[in-house]
């Protein structure tokens, strides 16, 4: 069974996509469409995972996301 990861997406400036996952430290990669996007998350996932999984890692599970201007 394949873990599920929280995506966190965000559009920059230029108008690409950018995927995160927060629980993941430094996965992240950018995109064109939303669709696109997804797929090269699912690569860079596997890469991570490949690089830095450790034997008890556990993906957090997402309590919410908030928007706080200051």
């Amino acid at each position: 069974m394949k873990d599920a990861h929280t995506v966190v997406i965000e559009k920059d400036e230029d108008g690409y996509y950018v995927g995160s996952i927060p629980a993941l430290p430094g996965c992240h990669t950018q995109a064109r469409s939303v669709d696109w996007l997804m797929e090269r998350m699912e690569e860079a996932i596997a890469l991570w995972l490949e690089v830095e999984k450790t034997p008890d890692h556990r993906p957090l599970e997402l309590v919410g996301i908030q928007r706080l201007a200051v």
